[in-house]
């Protein structure tokens, strides 16, 4: 199997991706920044090339030889605040590397978001720059970049090493997840996103795009699994649009007072509040997409927090 670039590598589906990879043999380096968190890779048959997305030289050195590159790096944080960041990481870096996959003859596959495609506040720093980072990587393709974009839904699974969406599993545990906003989400597999987004590199047709979605949950719905495979309390009700909105508003004046921003604020609450369901039909017609169960997502991703000693088991 050709050389293969993946960036993003330590996060989860960068991870996830990595490990799919290696499964199938893959030639592999991996754009890796200095100090970054050496367990991900710690073990795997992985070069590493010490860099960043926002150095396009670094990056240049990085895709040289390669034949895919798999763009899965990015500023993530659902808030108010970040803009300049969101589009230092997620705009400038995506362009840098759709650049440099282009200098290779690479392809190029952008790990975006289902977020770039709903109706989601305009405000919010991540959706505004992830739209950019796909018009980006749209510019280079008129320039004859080979180039395919992915949106993954919510992902959950093992190697979650932050972690990311594993916070959700981890909070639902501690009794902090008894009270569901009433919008809800896809919710899918790590390792099926990873085979998406491969299948994505060896089938997808050049410009364009294919959601990976999972399966469909209200919020509520997806806290009393939760509960379950946890052992955590379950959820008391759903709350109702207005309170969480402004419940989210409260936040977002705290962080303004404290100068950090928690994880519940206006944004994030507006999230809440919105169904988030989208169609992953091409993807299951050209790619092969097969998302499993929700309930198996995040079984997976509980073990693993709890064999990585993240939270308690059962006793």
């Amino acid at each position: 199997m050709a050389r293969v670039l993946v960036t993003g590598a330590t996060g989860l589906i960068g991870n996830s991706l990595v490990r799919h990879l290696l499964g199938q043999g893959a030639d592999l380096r991996a754009l890796v920044r200095a100090g970054s968190d050496p367990r991900p890779l710690e073990g795997l048959a992985v070069e590493r090339a010490v860099g960043d997305v926002r150095d396009p030289a670094s990056l240049e050195r990085a895709a040289a030889g390669v034949s895919v590159v798999y763009h899965a790096a990015g500023w993530v944080v659902i808030g108010t605040r970040g803009l300049a960041q969101a589009r230092a990481v997620n705009v400038a870096g995506t362009r840098a590397v759709a650049r440099a996959a282009r200098a290779a003859g690479a392809r190029l596959v952008h790990v975006s978001s289902v977020d770039t495609l709903g109706e989601d506040p305009s405000a919010v720093p991540y959706v505004i720059s992830k739209r950019e980072a796909e018009a980006a990587v749209q510019s280079e393709i008129a320039l004859g970049l080979d180039a395919v974009i992915v949106n993954p839904a919510f992902t959950v699974g093992p190697w979650d090493w932050k972690p990311s969406s594993g916070r959700l599993l981890l909070a639902a545990a501690r009794g902090l997840a008894r009270i569901a906003a009433p919008g809800g989400n896809d919710f899918c597999h790590g390792a099926d996103v990873a085979a998406g987004i491969v299948a994505a590199g060896e089938r997808g047709r050049r410009g364009e795009r294919y959601v990976l979605s999972g399966e469909s949950l209200s919020y509520r719905r997806a806290f009393e699994m939760i509960a379950v495979i946890t052992g955590g309390p379950r959820p008391l009700l759903t709350a109702p649009a207005l309170a969480v909105r402004a419940a989210g508003w409260c936040g977002t004046a705290f962080g303004a007072v404290t100068g950090r921003e928690p994880d519940f604020n206006a944004a994030s609450a507006a999230f809440g509040c919105e169904p988030h369901h989208f169609d992953d039909a091409r993807a299951r017609a050209e790619l092969g997409y097969r998302p499993r169960p929700a309930r198996e997502a995040f079984g997976d991703a509980w073990v693993w927090l709890v064999e990585r000693g993240y939270a308690r088991g059962r006793n």
